[in-house]
């Protein structure tokens, strides 16, 4: 349809022209997509040996794509939450890749990611920390009290979407708690809320998705 709109460098007795619609402009930005992958193979050690991760985590841009391949035992909770809180932190989409196995945790790490891939055959598993304590009884019982409810803390903020209340009272227990690439999946795709970025996030928030080991 055609509309009369007054033209620019009208004739002085104001006559009007009709120019016709030429349709919607669309106005596009590129930018470069960075993907950086870091493959956390066998024990998580010492906090300083993973800092060029966390500074790719702290330093990455809403354009980057960063994957976490895992395939470990678990190991130092320090530096497993100093991974988990610069995942949370990042600005950039971070995936974490369930390659082998994730235990303790490392299975914490990989519930951490934006998005989730589970290839097959692998293995998950959760249980409670374990630690040595040194100082006066009474220090050791105060220590024990701290690190155990700090532990409860996390475990519960990072898996509620993820298992029962029931599952995480019986691991905090003691219990060890075992998945396979299925069993992981299963509860993956049930679980519709957005992904569990912290509230506050700069981060947009995306949904958290199992997808199979076929890429």
């Amino acid at each position: 349809m055609l509309r009369p709109v007054q033209g620019r460098g009208a004739d002085d007795d104001g006559a009007v022209e009709t120019v016709p619609f030429q349709g919607l402009i669309r106005f596009e930005r590129q930018a470069p997509v960075r993907q950086v992958s870091y493959y956390i193979c066998g024990e998580l050690i010492e906090p300083q040996y993973y800092t060029e991760l966390y500074y790719t985590l702290r330093t990455a841009t809403d354009t980057d794509l960063i994957y976490i391949h895992l395939n470990s035992p678990g190991g130092d909770f320090n530096t497993g939450l100093q991974i988990i809180n610069n995942i949370a932190a990042s600005e950039a989409k971070v995936v974490t890749v369930l390659e082998a196995r994730a235990y303790s945790m490392a299975a914490m790490i990989f519930l951490s990611g934006d998005e989730l891939y589970v290839h097959d055959n692998c293995q998950l598993m959760l249980h409670t920390y374990s630690g040595v304590f040194s100082g006066k009884g009474n220090e050791q019982q105060a220590e024990v009290a701290a690190v155990g409810k700090w532990f409860e803390k996390v475990m519960r903020r990072i898996c509620a979407r993820f298992m029962s209340d029931e599952e995480l009272d019986n691991i905090i227990k003691g219990s060890d708690f075992w998945m396979n690439s299925d069993e992981i999946r299963r509860r993956l795709a049930k679980d519709a809320r957005p992904a569990g970025k912290r509230s506050t996030a700069r981060k947009t928030p995306a949904r958290k998705r199992a997808t199979g080991a076929s890429r």
